[in-house]
């Protein structure tokens, strides 16, 4: 079963769900109240281009599936000495390399946060749209630099803000990340409310998905264990240097209105959860031991799960 061609194979957007949405993100003129997000919550994400839903999930989920993603990567988490090794499948996206990214897509644990209610109500409050799906994407262990083991942090767009659409995106803490010298989530909300001004200011021949940010300082966003944070697509974002003892955890979850009418993609994402299968795509190269296949067997989901990922219809 071959992928729909969506255009991601030079940009960094997860291919499981379209590049662009026909949809519009919430405007609250439904009158439909907020689910999880507070009038605060409410106005920070409309300011910032990003908010926190605390305690998304439990710490007990998200130490649950820490555990699972250490013992998926074959490391321990008390030994650093098993930490550092070479990468198993070369990077297409350069910057990418060295952050730790976990090429697992539909293990049972995560396919279990992202059927928690309390995420669905969330990404519900932000599209202001019941009929969601879910993106088939993966998780992040960070681990301290060091001399043989360091990258460079870079700010970034995933979806081109040139284009007229519109994308959310999600990441769910999976341990502490209070520490700013720890490895985690930055972002520029000064250049989200600023953005066309300042793209006046750029040469035409600039990078689309790299800003150059010499005149922002980024924000260093703070979370812990079981919080999840959601961003608009337009906020330039990007791992922080780990410079900490600790390591960064985190699992990406990100919701978009359903295409159910759109086969392809539909049919897709079904194969994907069903034979373990990962999306392909510039930044996605897939684990070349296919652990997924060979050690675990098929998520099993709820019905929230079957209508996230497209097995039943809303």
């Amino acid at each position: 079963m071959q992928q729909k061609d969506n255009t991601h194979k030079d940009i960094p957007g997860n291919p499981s769900t379209t590049k662009a949405s026909y949809y519009k993100l919430n405007d609250r003129s439904n009158g439909n109240p907020l689910r999880v997000l507070s009038e605060s919550d409410w106005k920070f994400w409309k300011y910032n281009g990003y908010v926190i839903v605390k305690n998304a999930i439990s710490k007990e989920q998200a130490k649950s599936t820490a555990d699972f993603l250490w013992e998926f990567e074959e490391k321990d988490p008390d030994n650093p000495e098993t930490w550092y090794e070479a990468a198993r499948a070369e990077m297409e996206m350069k910057e990418l390399a060295g952050t730790g990214m976990v090429e697992c897509y539909n293990n049972q644990y995560m396919w279990n946060n992202r059927m928690t209610r309390k995420i669905y109500d969330a990404f519900v409050d932000i599209w202001g749209e019941e009929k969601l799906w879910v993106t088939i994407d993966r998780a992040n262990l960070n681990f301290p630099i060091k001399k043989s083991y360091t990258y460079k942090p870079f700010i970034h767009w995933d979806y081109d803000p040139e284009e007229n659409s519109v994308n959310v995106q999600g990441v769910l803490a999976l341990s502490d990340q209070t520490d700013e010298n720890m490895g985690g989530f930055q972002c520029v909300p000064e250049l989200y409310r600023n953005y066309h001004s300042w793209k006046l200011t750029q040469p035409k021949d600039r990078d689309r998905f790299k800003p150059d940010i010499t005149e922002f300082t980024p924000t260093k966003v703070q979370m812990e264990a079981g919080d999840l944070l959601i961003f608009n697509s337009r906020l330039a974002h990007g791992i922080r240097l780990n410079k900490s003892d600790k390591v960064r955890i985190a699992q990406y979850i990100s919701m978009m209105p359903a295409e159910e009418n759109n086969n392809q993609l539909r049919n897709w994402r079904i194969n994907s959860w069903k034979n373990r299968i990962a999306p392909k795509g510039y930044a996605f190269p897939g684990d070349p031991r296919k652990f997924e296949q060979k050690k675990y067997q098929t998520a099993k989901l709820n019905d929230l799960g079957e209508k996230l990922l497209g097995i039943q219809t809303w």
